[in-house]
């Protein structure tokens, strides 16, 4: 059984995809640093990167050659400066050579040596083939997939046969509620046993609350930064209009001071919801710039949890804690395990049901959690965010991720909180539907839907307006 932690699918990355821009990122890391370890990396002077399928088909909208050119020099998406990225792409382009790992000069020309492939490989529709050559003639090639949410695996691995250990394990949300009913224990109790398999119990604190600040920071960044989109598309930044509607005299200098305002507000029902996509907007508005998000569990999808969170915070509470905050998170990211063991979190393999849906499944469950919701009636909550996507198609406009995934966090977290409220005023043992149920139905209904709706951009919204992607 494939064994994942809660960090496993939450992490922090750089917009605008997980898939498309981590993915091919962290892929051509482990290339680099494998020449590295090899001792060969002096020796390298030509290296050529092919992308196919998906990648291809949208990968200049969703700066798949970004990242290759990033990884390729060094960078990593947890600490580049994210102001400094065009300047850093446009100065390879310009000068027509690349510093492998910062330390390596070799000539390298975007426009040739990263090759956009439409076909297939044979296990995943993101497919990746890096190869390099040495002065002397030795060639070293290797292929990875890009298999969503930032997960990568090399050609013959097999990441589901896990050995490591875990006291209460779980491949489904029936075995999580088995686990609990038989410690008489909370779904906290039961990932906290878990995760200190990986990490210390101040690990786990601090790297959960590093997190939150990254998506606290990326709705903050993005309600105060306005302009257009980059990519072709010309679309204006909605969330500083939404942000000033809502909080017209604000003036706040560090988004810790932001937040301590916004838990003093007393909103009616309406208001609150405009707030929720506000914070929703706001976070995928920095993701197709290029901005720094967290991957919850996919770059596309990144607004849901942090939009649903605050809600939570500053509708919900009368004061905001770390528990709260770290108890949301743990709980959203064990429901994102189970769709991605059984099902998918990719784009490319089930459409956008595998990221707004997935993302509105696991908010609404930690919602719910939060909330004082039973077991129960936080799977319930899941499954419910999810039985109203699914069939959900990817049809990016220009293979940017603006047209219509902006909109779609906005709509899942909605979702989310609409379906915690349901579960949390319905009686659970009258459910007709499990969430284990519905992530099968996932999982079918992305293998039936056509591939023209999965993250191509040869259907639906994708066909209707006309937009040329630049080169950079």
């Amino acid at each position: 059984m494939e064994q994942l932690s809660v960090f496993d699918i939450l992490k922090i990355s750089i917009g605008p995809s997980s898939s498309h821009t981590l993915g091919p990122w962290r892929a051509i890391q482990r290339f680099i640093q494998s020449i590295q370890k090899a001792s060969k990396l002096s020796q390298i002077n030509t290296i050529t990167v092919e992308l196919y399928g998906s990648l291809a088909k949208t990968g200049k909208g969703h700066s798949s050659d970004t990242a290759v050119m990033l990884g390729l020099s060094g960078e990593d998406p947890e600490t580049i400066d994210t102001n400094m990225i065009r300047q850093k792409t446009q100065l390879i382009r310009q000068s027509q050579s690349i510093d492998l790992l910062g330390i390596h000069p070799i000539s390298f020309n975007p426009a040739s040596n990263i090759i956009f492939r439409p076909e297939n490989l044979p296990y995943h529709p993101n497919g990746i083939r890096i190869w390099a050559e040495t002065d002397d003639g030795e060639r070293l090639l290797e292929t990875y997939y890009s298999i969503g949410g930032g997960f990568v695996v090399k050609e013959d691995e097999h990441p589901e046969e896990s050995h490591h250990l875990l006291p209460y394990p779980a491949h489904t949300s029936k075995e999580l509620l088995t686990h609990t009913e038989k410690m008489g224990g909370s779904i906290l109790d039961i990932l906290w046993e878990n995760e200190l398999t990986w990490r210390s119990k101040e690990t786990i604190r601090m790297e959960l609350l590093q997190l939150w600040e990254v998506m606290r920071d990326s709705v903050y960044k993005g309600c105060h930064t306005e302009g257009k989109l980059p990519g072709g598309l010309n679309v204006t930044r909605r969330a500083p209009q939404m942000y000033l509607k809502l909080m017209p005299d604000s003036d706040f200098r560090k988004p810790e001071e932001w937040l301590d305002a916004l838990t003093q507000i007393n909103c009616d029902t309406q208001q609150t919801l405009k707030w929720v996509s506000c914070f929703a907007f706001a976070v995928n508005e920095e993701n197709a710039a290029l901005g720094r998000v967290v991957t919850a569990p996919t770059n596309g999808a990144a607004g849901v949890i942090p939009s649903v969170l605050l809600y939570y915070l500053c509708f919900c509470k009368q004061q905001i804690s770390e528990d709260d905050i770290i108890d949301f998170l743990m709980v959203a990211g064990e429901i994102g395990t189970y769709y991605k063991k059984g099902a998918t979190i990719s784009a490319a393999m089930g459409g956008c049901q595998a990221e707004i849906g997935v993302s509105s499944s696991m908010a609404a469950a930690a919602l719910t959690n939060c909330l004082g919701g039973s077991v129960k009636q936080s799977l319930m909550a899941a499954e419910i965010a999810m039985e109203h996507h699914l069939g959900l198609t990817c049809d990016p406009v220009g293979g940017l991720v603006q047209i219509p995934c902006i909109e779609r966090n906005s709509m899942g977290a909605i979702k989310a909180i609409t379906a915690s409220n349901i579960a949390l005023d319905a009686d659970p043992d009258d459910a007709k539907i499990s969430l284990d149920q519905v992530i099968e139905t996932m999982w079918h209904t992305a293998q039936d839907m056509s591939d023209k709706y999965k993250e191509t951009s040869e259907g639906g919204l994708a066909l209707k307006v006309s937009v040329a992607v630049p080169e950079c």
